[in-house]
């Protein structure tokens, strides 16, 4: 019997096979983006509305989900 050629679409590969592993910075930024998004929502919270920019207001709960949420798309980089 012939072997025939899977029909999956096939990914770019590195020379080993593998893909290349992320740099070594890059896990403690993502979850420096997701703890400081966190911490931005918290300190408005407590301060109640006046931290951390005082002259947005609510908007800051906008900033730290948005802080937040880059740390979470980084995730799918993530090897």
């Amino acid at each position: 019997m012939a072997r025939t050629k899977s029909s999956k679409p096939e990914r770019a590969e590195q020379p080993s096979g593998e893909e290349a592993p992320n740099a070594v910075w890059f896990k403690p930024v993502m979850f420096g983006f997701m703890l400081l998004g966190l911490a931005w929502i918290i300190v408005f919270y407590v301060s109640s509305g006046t931290l951390p920019v005082p002259g947005l207001g609510p908007w800051n709960i906008l900033i730290g989900f948005g802080i937040a949420f880059i740390g979470f798309l980084m995730t799918t980089r993530w090897r």
